[in-house]
């Protein structure tokens, strides 16, 4: 007679074999992105310390200057145009990112992607760091900082097409908006760990603050490097696209079009209810053993073709336009307005990043139980303008009223960003009309994140350029970019309300 099993033992054998590669890959894809964000927020947290108000700093003794109000400050951001020159930095790095984004997608899809994800990471990390060497190589050219922005965006451009098609490639569209709600928390995960890590070195060694998370990027590449499957019939588990066919009869054959077919065997093919024959070799498969589906990488024009990119990339111009606002521009706000120093802003500004993960976790749910990934996406940017205006006028009336504008601002804000970037481009990567060409997933979220990317550069440019006429200014802009986000999405918000009525009794 067997002895009943421990608890914990019967907890491990509950998992199969897919599920803990699936769980494996969900988790190492969620540390790779962690890593490129928390690569990405030093620059705001250190602006705080780059400019600041030296006649509040107790000045050094035997320190002989002849301004008392820039002493402290790092050149050349001792100027009055120091917020331009913040702008010039943000947009460096924004710019390459914008425009390398839209050929991320196509390298992606060419190349492998544990190369290339790995590859992507040691290099950002490398820019990274030397951003950081400035520091202790007392280096004052803004050519400098602006040149290490730029290759820095590029290299980052590597992540996102790269982790999503690799989690596409692992999970089906069943709860996708959760899983990638839940996923999709990298984002704020990686900007609060950034924001702790740049503000533990920031007002002793600013360089440090660079420093530290390019090394841990880097180290996320080598991780990748050894670790990374970037599908599972390359360990031998069970595609997404079988795993529904096996449960239910919704998903057409994919082997239908002859042309595909002699492109794909040196002979013909033959297709039996039973068996799949292929001649002149004469090797009988079992269809449970074999699945055949386009190769082909898509180009741009089809990509666009497929119903939904254009709006969701629109959408996601303006709605990353307000959120890269406040990635950039957060923690000066908090400092100027409140009154904090560059380590309590960047603190307090991790606030909204917690309220991004609660967002984004909701939008998925929110998805996956109506089916209607542009409503909820609508809602949340109705919901925010509001919101947006109240946090600036009452925000920072308190320390409890800053935590929850910051709180709900956040998650309204960032649900939509989250939605869009993940559980909606994964659906649009794998659109029926694709005929189950996996390879497309890549190039639809370069496509949908690199439009979203010109937002991303133009908010913090526009900010910058902004700011000095007042903050106010500053939140109408974020505000009206909201409602312009809301307005792509109102054709697809009429074709699900339409769905939605046709199902109803």
């Amino acid at each position: 007679m067997k002895s009943p099993l421990a608890p914990g033992i019967r907890l491990l054998t509950s998992f199969s074999r897919d599920g803990c590669y699936r769980g494996f890959i969900l988790f190492l894809t969620f540390l790779f992105y962690t890593a490129y964000h928390l690569s990405r927020k030093p620059i705001s947290i250190v602006k705080g310390e780059l400019h600041r108000n030296c006649s509040t700093v107790i000045r050094p003794a035997d320190l002989n200057i002849t301004n008392n109000e820039t002493w402290c400050d790092w050149a050349p951001f001792d100027q009055d145009n120091y917020q331009t020159l913040f702008g010039i930095l943000d947009n460096c790095f924004l710019v390459a990112y914008a425009i390398g984004m839209f050929f991320s997608g196509i390298f992606g899809e060419r190349l492998p992607l544990r190369y290339y994800l790995s590859f992507g990471m040691m290099m950002s990390g490398m820019f990274t760091c030397l951003f950081g060497l400035g520091f202790y190589l007392k280096i004052h050219s803004i050519y400098y900082y602006a040149v290490i922005q730029v290759f820095n965006g590029i290299m980052q451009t590597t992540g996102w097409p790269a982790v999503v098609a690799c989690v596409g490639n692992w999970f089906g569209k069943g709860k996708r908006g959760f899983i990638m709600g839940v996923w999709n928390s990298h984002t704020s995960v990686g900007n609060i760990l950034g924001s702790l890590i740049a503000g533990a070195f920031v007002s002793s060694a600013w360089g440090m603050s660079f420093i530290v998370p390019g090394l841990i990027i880097a180290s996320t590449g080598v991780l990748c490097f050894f670790f990374l499957v970037e599908k599972p019939e390359d360990v031998n588990c069970t595609t997404p696209h079988r795993h529904r066919e096996q449960q239910s009869s919704e998903t057409e054959p994919l082997l239908q079009k002859s042309s595909h077919i002699d492109r794909t065997a040196n002979g013909s093919i033959n297709v039996e209810p039973s068996e799949v024959t292929v001649e002149p070799s004469e090797v009988t498969v079992e269809p449970s053993e074999v699945t055949v589906e386009p190769t082909e990488a898509i180009s741009f024009r089809e990509a666009l073709s497929i119903p939904g990119v254009v709006e969701f990339s629109l959408c996601l111009l303006f709605a990353k336009l307000v959120s890269y606002t406040f990635l950039y521009w957060l923690p000066l706000y908090i400092s100027n307005v409140a009154h904090f120093d560059a380590k309590e802003a960047g603190d307090m500004s991790t606030l909204f990043d917690v309220g991004g993960i609660v967002g984004g976790i909701t939008a998925g749910l929110v998805s996956d139980y109506t089916g209607g990934r542009a409503t909820t996406c609508c809602f949340m940017l109705i919901a925010a303008a509001p919101m947006l205006f109240l946090y600036n006028y009452i925000g920072q009336s308190s320390i409890g009223a800053t935590v929850g504008m910051l709180l709900l601002c956040g998650g309204l804000v960032n649900g939509p960003y989250a939605l869009i970037t993940t559980a909606v481009s994964a659906d649009l990567g794998t659109h029926e009309s694709l005929r189950g060409n996996s390879r497309a997933l890549s190039t639809v979220t370069a496509i949908i994140d690199g439009t979203g990317s010109v937002g991303a550069a133009v908010g913090p440019l526009l900010a910058g350029l902004i700011s000095p006429t007042g903050w106010n200014n500053v939140f109408y802009m974020l505000i009206s970019a909201d409602l312009l986000a809301c307005l792509f999405l109102t054709r697809l918000v009429y074709k699900e309300a339409q769905g939605w009525c046709r199902r109803s009794p």
